[in-house]
């Protein structure tokens, strides 16, 4: 069975109103944060004596944004008497691939581990997105939205952190620290309530839009041309305003047909940014039929938002299969530190330079990490 815990603190009435009294909220599912107090605190009285609950997620770029000053907020005034709690409260299948383009990360109670550790978060973070009563009981609307509450539990500030937004790094205005300044001395909060801002919280009715999103994403064609010499020589070179993930690959290698739908949901998720995923088959030229019809079946087609800037390359496709019998000029022309093992994978900037590769299957987060980077930069 999975840890639970209570989740602090919720809301009696209407959870915006400043000065209404908390109570003990729904329970949520504990992922992460100190083994020691606050957790232990929260777990064994589910009250807070003065905190902040931050709403925040895994992939929206302002919660992203947000997270290490999270991390700072907290080491500042856990000295101090305050105790912050951070609460996941969007469902996954709430969410369209092509929101998830921030982030190596989507809003699962699983990767909240590993978010919550690679932004060294010491704080407990905990998960509502299965039925979202917690953060209904609080009035959540987006991430990351925070609610402070003093010490006889009456909710004194709620709204957004500082004016960041998706900027990460620490700021010179925060509202939270101010608002903690304020309570812990003893007086009224000066701004109670600036507005929040961030992505929308991920309701379960949204599901709805995911489902589709998918329909229509299985209904797109799937196409796969031949690949030249030439032509493969123009793709390494890029000359675009898009990254380009390459990968090559083969019906008959178990690892490749193992990470394909992957690199696909992968390719969706950064759809709406200057980013493209293309497949090179390493199938005899004579197997196109079959590639095609595996790709078809896991549905590798080409983005609405993909398709214009290939369209001015000449190109028609982002799926193709090498003709000849020799694959050192395919070497030569995108990876010559190739060795010829598939499946291998290579990100290419926007000048052709080769930023990170890698061969055998692979590790999907550390490639949309990777991706994340690279459009950074």
């Amino acid at each position: 069975m999975k840890p639970r815990s209570r989740a602090c603190i919720g809301s009696d009435e209407n959870p915006n109103r400043i000065g209404n009294r908390g109570r003990r909220a729904h329970r949520a599912r504990l992922r992460t944060g100190n083994p020691e107090s606050p957790r232990d605190r929260l777990a064994r009285t589910g009250v807070l004596p003065e905190g902040d609950v931050v709403f925040t997620c895994n992939h929206c770029p302002d919660a992203v944004g947000a997270a290490t000053r999270m991390e700072q907020i907290h080491q500042d005034y856990k000295g101090k008497g305050v105790a912050m709690v951070a609460v996941n409260a969007n469902n996954p299948g709430s969410l369209t691939p092509d929101e998830l383009g921030y982030s190596p990360y989507n809003d699962s109670f699983e990767e909240m581990t590993p978010f919550a550790k690679e932004n060294g978060w010491t704080f407990p973070y905990l998960y509502d997105g299965e039925n979202q009563k917690f953060a209904t009981a609080c009035g959540a609307q987006a991430t990351p939205h925070v609610f402070l509450f003093d010490g006889e539990r009456k909710l004194v500030f709620t709204g957004r952190m500082d004016d960041m937004k998706r900027k990460s790094g620490p700021t010179e205005k925060s509202y939270l620290r101010d608002a903690l300044d304020a309570t812990l001395a003893g007086k009224e909060v000066g701004e109670k309530t600036p507005r929040p801002f961030g992505c929308s919280t991920k309701w379960l009715f949204k599901a709805s839009n995911v489902e589709k999103d998918e329909a229509n994403w299985k209904a797109k064609p799937v196409t796969v041309e031949d690949l030249s010499a030439d032509l493969a020589k123009k793709l390494r070179a890029n000359g675009t305003d898009k990254i380009r993930l390459i990968n090559f690959w083969s019906t008959t290698c178990g690892p490749c047909v193992a990470e394909f739908p992957e690199l696909v949901e992968t390719y969706r998720r950064f759809q709406n940014r200057p980013f493209e995923f293309i497949s090179i088959s390493i199938d005899p030229a004579e197997k196109k039929a079959v590639v095609g019809k595996f790709l078809t079946s896991r549905h590798a087609a080409l983005s609405d938002k993909t398709a214009p800037s290939v369209k001015e390359e000449g190109r028609t496709t982002n799926n193709y299969i090498w003709t000849a019998e020799n694959t050192d000029p395919l070497a030569d022309a995108i990876d010559k530190e190739w060795s010829g093992a598939l499946p291998h994978t290579v990100l290419l900037g926007k000048d052709g330079k080769i930023l990170w590769r890698h061969t055998d299957k692979l590790d999907i987060v550390e490639v949309r990490r990777q991706i994340v980077k690279a459009l950074a930069e």
